[in-house]
Order: C-alpha cells, then sequence, then structure tokens
C-alpha cells in the first residue's frame, strides 16, 4: 500500500493523555487496535454496530508527527492503528476484541500477509487497566485454546500516542473500493467478516 503522496505535518495534531482523560467523562469510548493495514482495520470497524467512528492514525513510536512515508521507511517505531470511538452501551470491550483477533493473523510478527514491517505489528494499546485485563485475559486464552497453529505475539502496551494518518487514508476502502489493493486485498477479508460478524454489523 504504498503512496507517493506528502502531506504536511502541520496538518497533523498529536492526541495526549489529556484528551483520553477528558473522553472518559462522556458516553463514548476509545480503543486503539494495530492489525496491519489500517485501510483494512478500519473498515472492518467501521461496519460494527455502535462504532461511532474510526481514524487511521500512528502510534507507539517515538518521532513527533510521522508521515506516512517516514512510518514507511520503519525508522520512527510506529504501528499503523486506529483509533476506535464506540457507545458502550451498545458494543462492549470485549466484542471489539473478538473483532480485533478475528480480523487478522495474532500470530506473525511485524506482518499481515505481504504487508511486511514493523508499522504492520499486532498491538494492542490499552488506555486503562480494565483493557489491559481483558486484553491479556483473552490473548492467554486463546493460546490455551490453540485457536491458532502458532502462538499469538500480539503486543498489549500502555496507551503512548496517537497521531492521525493523512487525509487521504480517511475511509479509504469505502472511497476507493475499486482501487488494486481495496479490491484484491480487501474486499475478500470484508466479505468473510461480513457473514462471520453479521449479527454485529450496522443496519443501512
Amino acid at each position: 500500500m504504498m503512496l507517493g503522496i506528502v502531506v504536511s505535518n502541520a496538518q497533523k495534531t498529536k492526541m495526549n493523555m489529556n484528551e483520553v482523560k477528558s473522553s472518559s467523562s462522556q458516553k463514548i469510548e476509545t480503543a486503539y487496535f494495530g492489525e496491519g493495514c489500517f485501510w483494512c482495520t478500519e473498515a472492518f470497524f467501521q461496519r460494527i454496530d455502535g462504532v461511532i467512528s474510526v481514524r487511521s492514525g500512528y502510534g507507539g513510536g517515538h518521532k513527533d508527527n510521522p508521515t506516512y512515508e517516514e512510518v514507511c521507511d520503519k525508522s520512527t517505531g510506529h504501528a499503523e492503528i486506529t483509533k476506535i470511538e464506540y457507545d458502550p452501551q451498545k458494543v462492549t470491550f470485549d466484542e471489539l476484541l473478538e473483532v480485533f483477533w478475528k480480523t487478522h493473523d495474532p500470530t506473525t510478527l511485524n506482518r499481515q500477509g505481504n504487508d511486511i514491517g514493523p508499522q504492520y505489528r499486532s498491538v494492542i494499546f490499552y488506555l486503562n487497566n480494565e483493557q489491559k485485563q481483558k486484553a491479556e485475559h483473552y490473548k492467554v486464552e486463546l493460546d490455551k485454546s490453540h485457536a491458532y497453529a502458532k502462538p499469538i505475539v500480539t503486543a498489549i502496551e500502555p496507551f503512548k500516542n496517537y497521531y492521525p494518518a493523512e487525509k487521504y487514508h480517511e475511509n479509504y476502502y469505502n472511497d476507493h473500493p475499486e482501487q488494486g489493493y481495496c479490491s484484491f486485498v480487501i474486499r475478500p477479508k470484508i466479505e468473510k467478516f461480513e457473514k462471520a460478524f453479521k449479527h454485529k454489523l450496522k443496519k443501512h
């Protein structure tokens, strides 16, 4: 999913922990997941009933306001992640975790299919102890049950930072369904996902 587009860092705003705390007083909660290409992750979670917004971005690294090209150079420490805002009265963090585990391969280190590099690592950035405990619990139970042929390598880390991706990444699959990567890589995953989670999808 390499693109030769450069967008100014001025278009990005860092989300810090104060913003996370302020959202806790509202009836909206937030989750941060990385499971490979954020075009895919965005498309999955946009379809879940109770999810209010999904925004692609970069997180977990050491460089402020990274560009897509810098992240792809593997020098920033960032992963492609999505910020998911949801209504906990309609969908729980547990249910979002179920979608997370079932929509990518959590056993491949720094890789999802042909997307290779640390920016494509499987990771959950937790915002509080409850999210941490639930993520760790499901990871242990999935390994115990041998749900996958190999051990899960998903990292479960405290939230560090989040930088929104460039504007052209927003709503990418829905806006560009005929683009090569969308057509040949994402669409088959979406079709499989919608069959598996049809009871949790938004009603159109």
